[in-house]
């Protein structure tokens, strides 16, 4: 066995695309999508869009670093005011704002 750089490093190395997909929320609806981490990184403005259950996130990783994500899809049985609730930064919307 060969010692090396695991899957997430190569990822933050290349220039791929990377989609997360995950849930909203965690147990207790404690947020999952914050403004900063407080766990350690592989690597930092890697991610180019995260999908839940409640919407679509598009991040601007080339962009200012201040730029702020952009809600670009919605879930049909969710409201905009549940998607801001339940995010932990701000974010724009697409307008139209399509659903999934």
């Amino acid at each position: 066995m060969v010692k090396g750089m695991g899957g997430a490093m190569d990822l933050v190395a290349s220039d791929s695309r990377v989609v997360v997909t995950m849930e909203h929320l965690a147990k207790g609806n404690k947020q999952k999508l914050v403004k900063t981490c407080s766990l350690p990184l592989t690597g930092a403005r890697v991610v180019d869009r995260v999908i839940t259950e409640m919407g679509v996130f598009d991040f601007d990783k080339k962009g200012p670093a201040d730029a702020l994500p952009r809600l670009s899809e919605i879930s049909p049985d969710i409201t905009l005011d549940e998607v801001r609730a339940a995010t932990g930064f701000d974010f724009t919307v697409a307008d139209p704002l399509p659903t999934m």
